[in-house]
């Protein structure tokens, strides 16, 4: 059960990336939410000069705390566990906090968040895989979300899949059957298999008709399942209300056209008419085929795009 320990005691690296990968910014949320509640800090930046084209991710002015304008540049930020001689702070000083992070293993995740590269990504997965090893990660978490034929009325379909044999047999997880265009999710799983480091993918699937909002009940629900493989409780905060909202304005939406209501229900009939047909790798491939296809589609909702 090696691979196992490594997945719920371990030191765990969980990567989510802005942009291709993360409709309804599901899985950028999801890591954010983690970086807000664990004591981590910076300790890594990927010189964006090498990884990205600023003229499609463009650098951002913004004033900072003391009234200067400063430029914030796209890029990805790897972050650890604070510590305090030697140790990580949340051990030395455990916290009273209910709305901290806690488990056996709350003090031993790293998070790398930003902006998909848009260019060098064998080099950018080089790299990123270099920093695992220097942090002695054991395993590798990446979160996606797609958009899908998916109703918002019902529980987000989050699938689990690993490259890995061992961690497909030990975690009870499967393989995914995916063939096509993939994001610098993908390229990071095989650099890291390579080395030697076990991966996990969860991706979420998210309304394909809502796709211009963010959707905190996609991320709740890679919460949801992320705390079953790290071995920790992540309170929830306000992402309970912001899930509520998001889907009763939804609701009120669907109420005023006729069309969406009636497109909704043939969803909700489809998802019910069969038992948890996203659990399967070959699920995921069939939405993901299909939400690539759909460039032009003319379903209520407006058109569905790859995110860039």
């Amino acid at each position: 059960m090696a691979h196992t320990d490594l997945f719920r005691g371990g030191r765990l690296l969980v990567v989510a990336f802005e942009g291709w990968n993360d409709a309804g910014e599901a899985a950028s949320g999801a890591v954010r939410a983690l970086k807000d509640v664990l004591d981590v800090v910076p300790i890594a930046d990927i010189d964006p000069e090498d990884y990205y084209d600023f003229q499609l991710n463009r650098p951002m002015i913004e004033t900072d705390d003391d009234g200067r304008r400063r430029l914030r540049w796209p890029g990805v930020t790897l972050f650890g566990p604070a510590v305090v001689d030697g140790l990580p702070r949340a051990s030395a000083a455990p916290s009273d906090d209910p709305l901290a992070v806690s488990g056996m293993n709350h003090d031993n995740i790293y998070l790398l968040l930003g902006t998909e590269p848009s260019r060098g990504w064998r080099t950018f997965a080089t790299e990123t895989v270099d920093q695992a090893l220097t942090a002695d990660v054991t395993g590798i978490i990446l979160l996606g979300a797609l958009l899908a034929d998916v109703p918002h009325t019902r529980p987000i379909a989050v699938t689990a899949t690993s490259e890995n044999a061992e961690v497909r047999d030990e975690l009870g997880l499967e393989r995914s059957s995916y063939e096509g265009p993939v994001g610098i999710l993908s390229v990071i799983v095989e650099a890291a298999e390579e080395v030697g480091i076990p991966t996990v993918s969860l991706w979420a699937s998210v309304p394909h008709y809502v796709h211009n909002a963010p959707s905190p009940k996609a991320t709740l629900a890679l919460l949801d399942r992320l705390e079953e493989l790290v071995d920790v409780t992540i309170p929830r905060g306000e992402l309970l209300d912001e899930a509520r909202t998001w889907e009763e304005g939804i609701d009120a939406l669907a109420e005023e056209d006729d069309e969406m209501r009636g497109y909704i229900a043939q969803l909700e009939k489809a998802r019910d008419a069969v038992e948890a047909p996203e659990a399967s790798g070959e699920a995921i491939a069939q939405e993901f085929e299909r939400y690539l296809r759909k460039h032009d589609d003319d379903e209520p909702g407006g058109d569905v795009r790859r995110d860039e």
